[in-house]
């Protein structure tokens, strides 16, 4: 179950193209994961916080993911850069399955660059979705 465009809100949007400028500045948008998260925010259906679907990942999300290869369930918040600690599950938008969550929704399967090649995740849960909370602090 795969859609063509990912969902995100203006605001996220907004981020997510001045951090991975940054980072091209920087010359590392070499890493496959981060060009194809900058080609997937080109595509993107954006659209207001209040209208984000509850069961679509955005940033600061809580998500369970199943990796499919692993056979194993995994849970993060999705987090930017500066957020960021594995300890308490905070996972970065700019590492390789942290790009691969952005927008998507419940029970889409989603195949994406890593650095030992390709993983395959399934979205099982949104644990917790500011948008639909109503934690719209922009």
């Amino acid at each position: 179950m795969r859609r063509t465009n990912i969902i995100i809100t203006e605001h996220d949007l907004g981020r997510l193209k001045s951090l991975l400028q940054a980072v091209k500045t920087g010359n590392s948008l070499s890493q496959e994961h981060l060009k194809k998260l900058d080609n997937e925010l080109s595509h993107a259906k954006v659209v207001e916080p209040g209208l984000v679907p509850g069961d679509v990942v955005t940033m600061n999300s809580r998500v369970r993911f199943r990796d499919l290869e692993e056979e194993s369930d995994h849970e993060y918040s999705l987090v930017f850069p500066a957020e960021a600690d594995m300890g308490k599950n905070k996972l970065s938008i700019l590492a390789p399955i942290g790009a691969a969550l952005l927008g998507y929704r419940v029970g889409d399967v989603i195949e994406w660059p890593v650095p030992s090649g390709t993983k395959s995740l399934r979205i099982e849960e949104i644990i917790y979705q500011p948008e639909a909370a109503g934690d719209l602090h922009l």
